[in-house]
């Protein structure tokens, strides 16, 4: 089947909705879009030159006799979970949703059973893991003979959260909704953890449950980590991944540093970006591994995300 007659519903008329369809056309592929308001719908359809449809998922796929190959969520995170599980009651088989999937592991859990049960693979979009800066990272650790050891940092800017207009829960729910981004990608890189020993501190207004994280362990393949965040001071998100010949740095995430063994300079490493800049970084490798199906190893499906929940809840202080 070429591309250009696979069949692919973005669920959602957002912002990040607009991006892939921007790929998906940028493939030869016009995608329908269903969202749940029908003018909104209508001026996202003329916007971005798609097919777009008001009224909801549900309502939707109840009319439309045609039938789809492909699903990409780009929802709010409140309604992830929903609508990816109204997508596999439909019959539908390939599902990209935004992360994290769901608001909470009762929710990803359910995501899982619901795909085991119609056979269907379901994949969680960590678009970090398809930066060109990831993809050099990933060679040069392959060449030095894998990761020796790795810390990261998940900062969130308090300031900026706190007077948007994302429902209270959803803040609530900040470190798996958006700060996540950060700690697949150092495990992605550095390897998943064997054990964890985490301590929070602190709260915040708009999040009670710490604002303060830091921590330490070891992957399965005895490489040791460390971490720490501190949302009610300066900071930024990092990756820093170490090697027996260099120390490679992701500072900003788009972007990778290196320093070399006996050398104490940092220096830019030159990577082909392009798609990187033409597009949401990301959004075209992972969209084109999706609707290709290619087994690249970097695809994170919904079960991968449920165990991911272990480590999440741990450095969150849930377990």
């Amino acid at each position: 089947m070429s591309d250009n007659l696979k069949q692919v519903l973005v669920v959602g008329t957002g912002a990040i909705a607009g991006e892939y369809c921007k790929v998906l056309k940028s493939m030869g592929i016009s995608p329908d879009v269903v969202g749940r308001n029908e003018a909104k719908a209508q001026k996202f359809g003329a916007d971005n030159g798609v097919c777009a449809f008001g009224g909801g998922i549900d309502d939707y796929l109840n009319k439309t006799d045609k039938r789809y190959d492909y699903a990409i969520v780009a929802t709010d995170v409140l309604n992830l979970c929903a609508n990816t599980c109204s997508l596999l009651e439909h019959g539908v088989k390939n599902i990209f949703t935004e992360k994290p999937a769901g608001m909470d592991k009762a929710e990803i859990k359910k995501i899982c059973e619901m795909a085991d049960k119609y056979s269907a693979n379901v994949y969680v979009a960590y678009n970090r893991r398809f930066y060109s800066s990831t993809a050099k990272a990933l060679e040069i650790i392959h060449e030095d003979g894998g990761v020796k050891s790795f810390n990261f940092e998940f900062t969130e800017w308090s300031h900026v959260i706190e007077p948007l207009p994302t429902p209270a829960n959803v803040k609530e729910q900040w470190f798996l909704a958006n700060s996540t981004h950060v700690v697949d990608l150092a495990f992605f890189l550095g390897g998943e953890p064997e054990e964890i020993a985490s301590f929070v501190t602190g709260e915040l207004d708009w999040h009670k449950k710490g604002c303060v994280y830091a921590g330490a362990g070891m992957t399965k393949d005895k490489a040791l980590f460390s971490y720490q965040a501190n949302w009610a001071a300066p900071g930024r998100w990092a990756v820093e991944i170490l090697t027996s010949k260099h120390r490679l740095y992701f500072r900003p995430m788009e972007k990778l540093s290196v320093q070399e063994l006996g050398s104490v300079a940092v220096n830019p490493v030159e990577i082909d970006d392009k798609l990187d800049l033409d597009f949401k970084p990301g959004f075209y490798k992972e969209v084109e591994s999706f609707i290709n199906e290619i087994n690249d190893g970097k695809k994170k499906n919904i079960h991968d995300q449920l165990r991911y929940m272990e480590y999440f809840e741990k450095i969150e202080g849930k377990a």
